[in-house]
């Protein structure tokens, strides 16, 4: 019999290669997943704000928060004399008597806030969506430093948007 030198190769069965396929289908999918959903949760808020050219701009100083939502006198930037009756999404650093620059949602009497703060505010789904698609990406598909990317990506982003506020 004949030896061989050098190492020998093993070859993985066709099943271990299904296998390994479909796994980091699956864990790119679900990546994916997270990232569309994350996208698209933000790009609600976030399009008032980044496409806010030919949208009515104000200030809305808050008189008091309830049940997730502020409300308080706005007061558009124009000739228009201020209303009542404006909501805003409540955030943790709301309080009573602030002011800020806000932007109506069309047809509603919703309004968003704008400036960095309010560009941030709307993305933080996204940055949520960053660190859970970084353990996917790293455990599930073993990419470890586009896993660390992403990671850091997406705390950067919460942590913009923390000191933003």
């Amino acid at each position: 019999m004949g030896r061989t030198t050098g190492r020998t190769r093993r070859k993985r069965n066709s099943s271990g290669r299904v296998l390994s396929f479909g796994r980091r289908a699956v864990m790119g999918g679900v990546a994916a997943l997270l990232l569309v959903a994350a996208v698209w949760t933000s790009w609600d808020s976030a399009h008032h704000v980044v496409l806010a050219k030919g949208r009515e701009h104000g200030t809305l100083t808050v008189a008091r928060c309830e049940d997730g939502t502020c409300t308080g006198p706005y007061d558009p930037d124009g000739p228009d004399g201020p209303r009542a009756g404006m909501t805003i999404e409540q955030s943790v650093a709301v309080k009573k008597g602030e002011r800020f620059p806000v932007v109506v949602k069309p047809d509603t009497d919703e309004l968003v806030r704008t400036g960095a703060a309010g560009l941030l505010y709307a993305w933080v789904p996204l940055g949520g969506a960053l660190l859970l698609a970084s353990l996917v990406i790293g455990g599930g598909l073993r990419m470890t430093r586009t896993a660390w990317g992403t990671a850091l990506a997406g705390a950067a982003l919460l942590l913009a948007t923390f000191f933003a506020l």
